[in-house]
């Protein structure tokens, strides 16, 4: 029973930092800002931060089944 939640949490995190990796990248490649007002190099790399941490957060849940 209490494997669903893992399952989904460890999805979602999942999703959500590989969704917003593959927009940071392609973004950047196409030299378009990733969020409007703000330093390039700054933006990317926190965008950057959070979808690797998502990720991993993502794994440690499926990990946890």
């Amino acid at each position: 029973m209490e494997s669903g939640p893992a399952i989904f949490a460890g999805m979602v995190f999942c999703l959500f930092g590989g969704g917003l990796l593959a927009w940071t990248v392609t973004r950047a490649r196409q030299h378009r800002p990733v969020a409007q007002g703000v330093s390039p190099v700054a933006s990317i790399t926190v965008a950057g931060l959070v979808a690797m941490i998502s990720l991993t957060l993502g794994a440690w849940c499926l990990t946890r089944l």
